[in-house]
Formats: C-alpha cells, sequence, structure tokens
C-alpha cells in the first residue's frame, strides 16, 4: 500500500466526472460509452480498494500521510492528507463496490434519458466526494468530503429539473442538511479552540491524555460532540431532520441506491465511529443510541402504511441508520459499522430491484396497482426476497448477525433501547414482507396496457442484482460469525476504543429472540395482506395518522416556513431589498439623472453661447487672480 496508490483510488472517479463533464456533448451520440467510462473509472477505485483491504488484512501498517499544506497561518496549518486504518478499508469496499454495480445498473436504467452524460458525471463526482470524506486524515478534509456528496445529492435528488417536485425535493434536502451542517462547523471551531488542530490523530491523542485547554471547561468535549452529532442527525437523516430523505426518492432509482443506502447518509454514522475517542471520553453517547433508536422505530411505524414502493425503502432507510446510531451510541462501535457494511448491499439490492419493478412497469410506484409480478419478473422477485430477508433478520442471513450484535450491546447498555429496538425488529419484517406480498403475490392489479408490456430487465439491469443477493445473503455469516468475537470485531479492533457496554448473556438466546421476532413479523404480514390489498384511504385514526407521516412535514411548514417565508418576503424583499438596496441604487441614479439634466442644458450646440461660456469662464478666472490670489 503506497500513497500513490491512495491518489490513484481517489482521483479515477473524478477523471471520469472530468471526460463525461466536459466531453458530454460529443458523447451524447454514444451514450453507452460514457455510462462504461463512469463505471470503469469507479472499477479502478474498487480494485484499488481490494488491493488496500487485503494489504491492512495482511499486516501492512495503517498509512497517515500528508500530501501538502493547504492553509498556514501564524498558529494553525491545514493539511490535505489520508488516514487508511481498518475503517476506511471497510468504507472504500462498501462505497467502490456497491458504487460500481450501481453504476453498471444505471448503463441500462438511464438509456434514452436526455441527461445521460450528466447522470455519469454527478455520479463520478459523488463517489469521489465520498472518497474524499472517508480518506480524509482530518475534520476540515472530513468536512470537503461532507459538503461535497451533499452538492452531488442536490444535483442528483433534482436531476429532472422539469419536474417540480423533483426540484423542490432537491431543494429541500440541501437546506435540512446545512442546518445539520452548521452544527458540524461549530463541532470543529469547538474542536480547532480546544486543541489549536483539526488533525484526527493530533486531537484523540491530547484528548486521552486531557492535555488540551478546555474553552468551556470539562464541557468541552461534550458540546464538541454534540454539536458534531447535529452534522450527523441532518446528513444521516435522524429525527428531527430526517424529513428530507423521503422526498429525495424523486431522483432516479439508482441514486437513491448510491446515496440513500450505501454512501452519502452513513456518512454520519462514519464520522461518529471515526470520533469514537472524543465520544467514549464525553460519554455522549447515549444521546447518540437514544436519538437512533426513537427514530428507528418512528420511520418504521411510518413505513407500515406507506403504500409507495421507493417511500417504504426510504423510511426503512431511516429506520435502518437508527439502528446504526444505536450501535455506534452504546460502544458497539465494530457493530454499528457491521451493520452499515450489511445494509449498504441488502438495501442497496432492494432499491434497485425496486428500479427494476419501475422499468417494468412504466415507472410505476403504487404497489397496489401491481400484484401477481412473481411469474412476470422471477430475478427481480427472487432478488428482492432475498434483501427483504436479509432487512427482516431472517436467521444466518446478513441483517441477522449485524441487527442481533447491536441489539445485544444495547441490552448490556440500556435494556429499553433494546426492547424498543425489538419491537422495530418486528415492525421491519412485517412492513417489508407487506411489500412482497402485495407487490409480487396474489392477483394482478396491473393496468391492461401495462401488463401487456410486463417484462424481466435486460441483464446490465438484473446482473447487479444477482451479484448483491449473494453478499446480502452471506456477508454477515462470513463476518459476523462469532459475535463479538468475530473476524470483523478483530479486524477493526485497532481503530475503536475498548467496548464498556456488557455483551455477556446467552448469544444463542439473543439469537433466538431475535430469530422468532422476525419470523412473527413475516407471519403476521402474511396472514395480513397475501390476499389482501391495502384499502386506497386511510381507516381509522391512528392508521390516517401513520399515513400522513404524523403531519410532520404540515407542522414544520406552518411552524417554520411559513413563518420564515412571510418575515423574508417583508423583512428582505419590502423593507431590505426594496427600501433600502432599491433605494440606494435607485436614488445613486436619480442623483446622476438630475446633474445630467443641470448639465445638458449647458450643451445647447449653439457656437455663440460655447464662446460666450469660454469668455466668461475667462473672465472669472482672471478675477479670482486679480483680486483674490
Amino acid at each position: 500500500m503506497s500513497k500513490e496508490l491512495i491518489v490513484v483510488l481517489l482521483v479515477a472517479p473524478l477523471v471520469g466526472f472530468l471526460i463525461n463533464g466536459l466531453f458530454g456533448k460529443w458523447l451524447k451520440g454514444n451514450e453507452k460509452l460514457s455510462g462504461w467510462i463512469g463505471a470503469l473509472a469507479v472499477l479502478v477505485s474498487l480494485v484499488c480498494s481490494i488491493i488496500v483491504f487485503t494489504s491492512l488484512n495482511g499486516g501492512a501498517a495503517p498509512l497517515d500521510e500528508t500530501l501538502y499544506e493547504w492553509i498556514t497561518g501564524e498558529s494553525f496549518a491545514f493539511n490535505i492528507g489520508f488516514r487508511v486504518d481498518a475503517l476506511t478499508a471497510v468504507m472504500l469496499l462498501v462505497i467502490t463496490g456497491v458504487g460500481f454495480l450501481i453504476h453498471v445498473y444505471s448503463i441500462g436504467y438511464m438509456h434514452g434519458d436526455e441527461g445521460y452524460t450528466r447522470y455519469f458525471a454527478y455520479l463520478n463526482l459523488f463517489v469521489f466526494a465520498m472518497l474524499i470524506l472517508v480518506l480524509g486524515n482530518n475534520y476540515l478534509m472530513m468536512f470537503v468530503g461532507w459538503e461535497g456528496v451533499g452538492l452531488c445529492s442536490y444535483l442528483l435528488i433534482g436531476f429532472w429539473y422539469d419536474k417540480q417536485s423533483a426540484t423542490d425535493a432537491g431543494k429541500k434536502a440541501f437546506i435540512v442538511n446545512r442546518i445539520g451542517d452548521f452544527g458540524f462547523l461549530l463541532g470543529m471551531f469547538t474542536l480547532f479552540a480546544a486543541f489549536g488542530t483539526l488533525d484526527f490523530t493530533s486531537i484523540f491523542d491530547a484528548a486521552k491524555a486531557d492535555n488540551f485547554e478546555k474553552v468551556f471547561g470539562a464541557s468541552t468535549l461534550i458540546i464538541a460532540t454534540l454539536l458534531l452529532f447535529v452534522g450527523a442527525i441532518g446528513k444521516s437523516a435522524q429525527i428531527p431532520l430526517y424529513v428530507w430523505l423521503p422526498d429525495a426518492m424523486e431522483g432516479p432509482t439508482p441514486v437513491s441506491a448510491l446515496i440513500h443506502a450505501a454512501t452519502m447518509v452513513t456518512a454520519g454514522v462514519y464520522m461518529i465511529a471515526r470520533s469514537a475517542v472524543l465520544y467514549d471520553i464525553a460519554d455522549t453517547g447515549q444521546v447518540v443510541a437514544w436519538i437512533g433508536v426513537l427514530t428507528a422505530f418512528f420511520a418504521a411505524t411510518i413505513a407500515l402504511t406507506q403504500n409507495d414502493i421507493k417511500r417504504i425503502l426510504a423510511y426503512s432507510t431511516v429506520s435502518q441508520l437508527g439502528y446504526m446510531f444505536v450501535g455506534v451510541g452504546v460502544g458497539a462501535y465494530a457493530s454499528g459499522i457491521f451493520h452499515l457494511v450489511t445494509h449498504a448491499f441488502f438495501k442497496g439490492l432492494m432499491f434497485l430491484t425496486a428500479g427494476s419493478v419501475m422499468h417494468a412497469m412504466a415507472n410505476e410506484l403504487d404497489m397496489r396497482k401491481m400484484g401477481g409480478l412473481k411469474s412476470k419478473m422471477p430475478i427481480t422477485h427472487w432478488t428482492f426476497l432475498v434483501g427483504a430477508l436479509a432487512i427482516a433478520g431472517f436467521p444466518f442471513l446478513s441483517g441477522f448477525w449485524s441487527k442481533d450484535e447491536i441489539l445485544h450491546s444495547a441490552w448490556g447498555s440500556e435494556p429499553l433501547i433494546y426492547g424498543i429496538g425489538l419491537i422495530t425488529a418486528f415492525l421491519t419484517a412485517f412492513y417489508m414482507f407487506r411489500l412482497i406480498f402485495v407487490t409480487f403475490y396474489g392477483e394482478s392489479r396491473v393496468e391492461p396496457e401495462v401488463a401487456s408490456h410486463l417484462h424481466e430487465s435486460p441483464a446490465i439491469m438484473w446482473l447487479p442484482l444477482a451479484i448483491l443477493a449473494i453478499p446480502s445473503a452471506l456477508i454477515g455469516l462470513l463476518l459476523g460469525w462469532g459475535g463479538h468475537d468475530s473476524w470483523f470485531h478483530h479486524f477493526t479492533k485497532s481503530v475503536f476504543p475498548e467496548a464498556h457496554h456488557d455483551a455477556s448473556g446467552n448469544v444463542i438466546v439473543f439469537m433466538i429472540i431475535s430469530s422468532v421476532v422476525g419470523l412473527l413479523g413475516i407471519a403476521f404480514a402474511w396472514t395480513r395482506y397475501s390476499k389482501q390489498v391495502p384499502s386506497d384511504e386511510p381507516t381509522g385514526t391512528l392508521h390516517r395518522l401513520l399515513a400522513n407521516k404524523y403531519y410532520v412535514d404540515e407542522v414544520y411548514n406552518a411552524l417554520i416556513v411559513q413563518p420564515v417565508k412571510n418575515g423574508s418576503h417583508f423583512l428582505l424583499w419590502k423593507l431590505v431589498d426594496n427600501g433600502i438596496i432599491d433605494g440606494i441604487v435607485n436614488g445613486v441614479a436619480a442623483i446622476v439623472r438630475f446633474i445630467g439634466g443641470l448639465l445638458r442644458r449647458f450643451q445647447t450646440g449653439v457656437v455663440q453661447a460655447y464662446i460666450v461660456s469660454m469668455v466668461l469662464g475667462i473672465v472669472i478666472f482672471l478675477a479670482y487672480y486679480l483680486f483674490f490670489a
């Protein structure tokens, strides 16, 4: 593993972005070339990531390398540098592995779209920004990548900018994330004030030695970690800043798979795992865990009554991110990252299978208009089923291992969190198989015109599904066998502080409980929806409340959006814009116009008048010189 290898890994997607971005006009005639350029750029990064992972697994020392000084001052210096350790290697494999398959899938999915080359340019730029985020060896580099993925998410969510709903969703994601990013910035400023640097190694070593200026007294690290967590709440869609992610489904479905399953939304979890030393010392993990478990339960209840297949998956993502925060919050950092890995595969798989259904159903998303798709789309059905079983915690599939580890750790830290997490696991299995049974089983409710064109997706789309189904089923077993003593825990042991939660107790009992809960959820969904379709209109107060997502968007609109909009309309438009800014500009113009009006009276075009003016001027000059000088 060398510095040059890391540079190639990072720069390859940037090259793909530049080629598609600068020469896209000439590539439009051959759209597949544009798609394969984007895919091959990420493939290069994937190969480099595999080499990095293999080197570290073989015993190579982690790399912490500074390329050059970026910003220097009298008492500070910010560097462009990389930190490559076990946590970085895991994230690199997830980003580039899932990212490459999504790029390949997109070649078929986006076929014929007018913005084909622009799409792959944005997708490559997103991967480049995410790689900066996980490779940086200081908080400033992380923040550059953090803002980069925020920008790319705005571009990709609003990709079809001729749709009002897409542009609104893009703006919503951008604005809500700015709220969280403000907290991240304040957290960075607090760390810099305390340590005089933003370098990971320097901050962690000083924090462990308690050798820093306590700018807020003993509360310095508590404030800093909570502010950083505000950034994670925004980026990883937790209560109360989760509202952008369900609307982000307006973008192309592969974008949902990449941004909202495998990469961007996991940035907050990665940041807390990277800052594990600080959260461990500050003892703020309980706040993280409680926000996580409440978000997991809250989002799962909303998913129960949704009928849009992508929105069900979106709320499922919010819920599963909550589980990850529970893991890192209770100090089981490796377990939280383990669930991040398994979730990236099975949720990426389910988003892509949802895209396959949309491709066959003329972009229809309402599962009440589907049914009986199993026989028409067998590959899509079976791969979706694998992903659903994995997220439901079906025994020995990937989600079973990672979710069980988190719940086990939560029991040792706070039994109530474990209880809420277990109930959420039941809800997860129920709403996922509600989706499965209504979409793929029962009688067909497909419109006759659409039914005549129903078909399995082309190979360029179903091959990535088949490949993703393998790790969705097996990666939990391969990495997680042995629980808290698994290979994955040993591989990442050097990155995280020693866990303080109690992971004792009979592991088999916890596994049995998790399995039974998941199977009960599946069974309940079968009895309820195997032959029944959700009603068109919500019935009952609770059902309406859940179907309308607790009216959170409406509350935010009434209490925040409209007051700010109305205040801005009056203050910024009438007072500041019209009154002050326009007043100054128009006032200056009026003065110039007045002076010009006076001066033009002297420009009569009559030569005799000009001679009289000149003579009069000479007389005045001589009079002044003779009598006053």
